[in-house]
């Protein structure tokens, strides 16, 4: 949690201040628009390496003891630090300038150093650095080199994307003999649909992403995986992302050129990139726990239970189905039914496992999810949203057509989708920020810092409605808490889905789906 909350804190300041406003400034002020933006990143970054690092080598002896005076301390100094910087970020080319910019800096780390000192004492930070050798010196280093490297990756988007283009043009030219190639501007495609390979569509963010996500699964579960072999997986998911991205654009073309462009356009050409990720992210997990060279013997019947699979596959299912459905949507999303039949098929495969829970619910649940709903609708027009009436292509489809998509959304909000997610966030995550071993955790357990962090995470996949979002998934917590029994938040979620579904259907309020 302390961690959850540094990161919140971080996340807050680089939303809110923009050194921009310091162009033209002097002094220190003017190095704080140069460098400020820098050394956050790599204080942020110093903090993860060293303590991801310390977590494995297993040197780590200090004891997390929250302490209320430097609690105290720390957000005095936030606060402090938040009055400051609407007058520093405010003050224009100010004689005082400087003297507010070292205030400023003054306040921000004091609100870092008591931070540190809430949930570690000082003493303990002593102790660290000198009981854990070359380990800061490593850290700095490995950060440094991260700064250096990303601040340079920029001057390689061109070059990568002039390989892309090349991998592309050959990939297309096996389909389409005669095409329209442009290496100055890197165009390629036909007559009839043609594509630009743009710096950023080089691969290397996919590259990024993927060694991201395979240093961070190779930490977690470093016991399961042989080292040094392991780290082979690396180089190879990054090759393997980067081939696939020019096999992404080829893709792009071809369904442009035969005749569905507004398909190639819109849902495929922003949803293909995250498909290929989680496919090779997929590929990355599988290979780390199923390969012989790279992962370690295991218990056949450990490795066969997995308590996680039946509380989350419901969610990842619809997640999948919604980016193939919207991979393959024009101007109006007719394959929307497929989340319906993936998290229904995933639910039918567990459903013994789901038999053993308690799906029971009085009135409590549903009065939750009227309150909800009320809290959603107010907040909606507390926001000014316009009303949006029916799409167009469904208002003009076939009757037959029109209603059996309805049907599929209607059944998907009020059955699939609350199950889906309540297993997954309350039944799952809730109790996951309070225990590894979530299924010890009893669902009556109640934990503010578990209901407050799995709540914003589920209000935050709501978009722009994320504070409605995070309330809804607060209610729902409390619905669940009350007596234990997940049929009381699916019930309440379940009502609010509902609810939401006549207000779109009889009173045309299309905006909320």
């Amino acid at each position: 949690m302390p961690g959850a909350a540094f990161s919140l804190e971080v996340l807050a300041v680089t939303l809110w201040l923009d050194n921009s406003v310091l162009i033209g400034r002097h002094g220190f002020s003017a190095w704080i628009g140069s460098w400020g933006a820098w050394i956050l990143r790599a204080s942020v970054a110093l903090a993860v390496f060293f303590f991801t690092f310390l977590g494995i080598s297993g040197k780590a002896r200090f004891e997390v003891r929250p302490n209320r005076r430097f609690l105290a301390a720390h957000v005095s100094c936030l606060a402090l630090f938040a009055a400051l910087s609407s007058v520093f970020y405010g003050a224009g080319n100010s004689a005082h300038s400087d003297v507010l910019a070292a205030a400023w800096v003054a306040a921000g780390l004091g609100a870092v150093v008591c931070g540190a000192f809430t949930v570690i004492p000082p003493g303990a930070w002593v102790g660290m650095f000198f009981s854990t050798g070359y380990l800061w010196l490593i850290a700095s280093t490995a950060v440094l080199l991260a700064c250096i490297t990303g601040n340079a990756s920029r001057s390689l988007w061109p070059r990568t994307a002039t390989v892309t283009f090349q991998l592309t043009h050959w990939l297309v030219s096996w389909f389409i003999p005669e095409l329209i190639v442009d290496p100055a501007k890197k165009m390629i495609g036909t007559p009839g649909f043609l594509v630009q390979v743009a710096p950023e569509c080089s691969g290397l963010e996919g590259i990024g992403l993927i060694l991201a996500f395979g240093v961070t699964w190779l930490i977690l579960y470093r016991k399961q995986c042989r080292f040094p072999q392991a780290l082979l997986l690396l180089p190879a998911g990054a090759v393997l992302i980067f081939l696939l991205n020019s096999v992404r654009i080829a893709a792009l073309i071809l369904i442009g050129n035969a005749g569905a462009e507004r398909i190639a356009a819109g849902g495929f050409h922003s949803q293909a990139g995250w498909i290929l990720f989680n496919l090779v992210a997929l590929g990355f997990t599988t290979a780390s726990g199923r390969l012989p060279w790279v992962a370690r013997q295991q218990d056949t019947r450990e490795a066969a239970h997995n308590p996680v699979a039946a509380w989350l596959l419901p969610f990842v299912a619809i997640l999948a189905a919604g980016m193939l459905s919207r991979a393959l949507t024009g101007d109006f999303e007719w394959t929307y039914p497929l989340r319906f039949f993936a998290a229904a098929g995933v639910l039918l495969y567990y459903r013994r496992s789901y038999a053993e829970m308690n799906w029971c619910f009085d009135w409590f649940g549903p009065a939750m999810g009227v309150g909800v709903f009320l809290l959603w609708i107010g907040l909606d027009r507390l926001h000014g949203t316009a009303p949006q009436a029916m799409p167009a292509a469904l208002a003009a489809a076939a009757p037959l057509a029109r209603n059996l998509w309805l049907l599929f959304r209607v059944a998907a909000a009020v059955v699939t989708v609350p199950i889906a997610e309540e297993l997954a966030f309350r039944g799952f995550l809730y109790r996951r920020f309070q225990a590894a071993e979530f299924e010890t955790v009893p669902l009556r357990r109640f934990a503010w810092p578990a209901l407050l962090a799995s709540s914003l995470i589920f209000g935050l996949l709501h978009g722009s409605r994320w504070i409605a979002g995070t309330l809804a998934g607060a209610a729902y917590g409390l619905a669940l808490l009350r007596r234990g029994r997940v049929g009381d938040a699916v019930g309440a979620h379940a009502t609010t889905n509902a609810l939401l579904a006549f207000e779109v259907l009889a009173r045309s309020q299309w905006s909320f789906w």
